[in-house]
C-alpha cells in the first residue's frame, strides 16, 4: 500500500472522521455542503492534474487507494468527486483558452466538476447531437444520467457531430437557456449524488468552450480499454463488508479479494491501453463478484437489522449493485453475465 503519500493520509482521515461516521444518514439524504468543502480543501480534486497548474500529479497506485478508501467510507461522495478527475484529465492534455480558464481552479478544488459523456456509449443511437452555430457549438437531446447538479460548478459535456466526431465542451453546471434539468432521481443507491437528466435544446456553448474533438471511433476505443479494469471502488466495498463479518467467515473472502485485487493492478500497471483486454475484463468481473460474496455475507451476517435503509450491510448491498453497472458497456456486461450463467 501507498500510506506513505500525503494525498492517501488526508483521505484516511477524511473517511475516518468524517465520511464514514455519516455515510448511512447521507445514503437517505443528500451529501452534506461541508463534506464537499472538506474534499475541496484535502487537495484530492488535484490528484491527477499536473504540477505546473497546482496539482498532484499522483501516481496510479496513489490514485487507486484514494479510491477505495473514499469508496469504502461513503460511495456517494466517491462518486460525486470521482467525476471531476476526468475533466482535469481531459483538460492536462489539451490545449486552449479553457485549459488556462479552467485547470488551475479545477486542481485547486476551487471549482468541481462533473461529466455528462456516458451517453456515447449508446452509439450508433445517438442521444446528444452537436451542431455548428453563430460561431459556436449548439447541443439537443438528453443526457439521461447526470452526477451532482446543484453540487458541481461546471460539466464536461459531450455529444455527437455531423461528421462522427465525439465533442466535449465545458459548460456551467446550472440551468440556462437551452439547458434543464429534471428533478433529482430516487435511486436503488446513491440518490444522495443527486443524480438528473439533463434536457438540451439548443444549447449554446462558444467555440473557446470546447477541449476535445476525436473521431468516435478513436474514442469508444480509448473508453473501452479504460473500463476493462476493476474499479477500486469495487475493492473499496468488498473492504468495508469484510469488516462487519466474524474472522471465519471474512478470511476466505479477504483471500480472494487479495488475490484478484493484486492480479488486477498488476495487470493494469504493465499492460498497453489496448493489451490483454479480455484478461483485465475478466477480473473486473471477479472482482464484482467477490463483492457481491462479501456484501451479501454481511447482510446475512446483520440478520433482520439489515433490512433497515438505516443499516450499513444493506447499504453496501446497495451500493455494491450500483457499481456492477457503473461505468458498464457492452462487453463488460456480456463478460458479467457469462460468469453469472456459467
Amino acid at each position: 500500500m501507498t500510506a506513505a503519500h500525503p494525498l492517501v493520509a488526508r483521505a484516511r482521515r477524511l473517511a475516518d472522521d468524517l465520511l464514514a461516521p455519516h455515510a448511512e444518514r447521507v445514503d437517505q439524504g443528500e451529501i452534506p455542503a461541508g463534506h464537499l468543502a472538506e474534499i475541496r480543501r484535502s487537495g484530492l480534486l488535484g490528484l491527477n492534474a499536473p504540477k505546473e497548474w497546482g496539482g498532484a500529479a499522483a501516481p496510479a497506485a496513489v490514485t487507486r487507494e484514494t479510491a477505495e478508501i473514499l469508496a469504502g467510507a461513503c460511495c456517494s461522495t466517491w462518486f460525486v468527486q470521482t467525476q471531476h478527475h476526468t475533466p482535469v484529465g481531459t483538460l492536462a492534455r489539451s490545449e486552449g483558452p479553457v485549459r488556462e480558464r479552467l485547470l488551475g481552479r479545477l486542481a485547486s478544488g476551487e471549482l468541481l466538476s462533473g461529466v455528462a459523456y456516458a451517453h456515447l456509449r449508446a452509439h450508433p443511437r445517438l442521444p446528444v447531437r452537436v451542431s455548428r452555430e453563430r460561431g459556436g457549438r449548439r447541443f439537443d437531446g438528453t443526457v439521461p444520467w447526470y452526477t451532482g447538479w446543484g453540487l458541481n460548478d461546471v460539466m464536461l459535456l459531450a455529444g455527437v457531430t455531423d461528421s462522427d466526431e465525439a465533442l466535449f465542451a465545458f459548460a456551467e453546471a446550472r440551468e440556462q437557456p437551452g439547458l434543464r434539468a429534471s428533478p433529482p432521481m430516487r435511486l436503488a443507491a446513491l440518490t444522495a449524488t443527486r443524480t438528473v437528466s439533463l434536457e438540451l435544446d439548443g444549447l449554446w456553448l462558444p467555440e473557446e468552450a470546447v477541449v476535445l474533438r476525436i473521431p468516435y471511433a478513436q474514442w469508444a476505443a480509448t473508453d473501452r480499454a479504460k473500463t476493462v479494469d476493476a474499479n477500486p471502488a469495487v475493492f473499496g466495498i468488498t473492504e468495508t463488508a469484510l469488516t462487519l463479518l466474524d474472522e471465519n467467515t471474512a478470511a476466505p473472502l479477504r483471500a480472494r479479494l487479495t488475490s484478484v485485487r493484486a492480479r488486477a493492478y498488476a495487470l493494469a500497471d504493465r499492460a498497453g491501453p489496448q493489451e490483454h483486454l479480455s484478461e483485465r475484463l475478466a477480473l473486473r468481473t471477479r472482482a464484482h463478484e467477490v463483492m457481491q460474496a462479501a456484501t451479501t455475507a454481511a447482510v446475512v451476517t446483520g440478520g433482520g437489522r439489515s433490512m433497515l435503509l438505516t443499516g450499513r450491510a444493506q447499504r453496501l448491498a446497495r451500493e455494491a449493485l450500483f457499481l456492477m453497472v457503473q461505468a458498464q458497456t457492452r462487453e463488460s456486461r456480456a463478460a458479467h453475465l457469462g460468469a453469472l450463467t456459467g
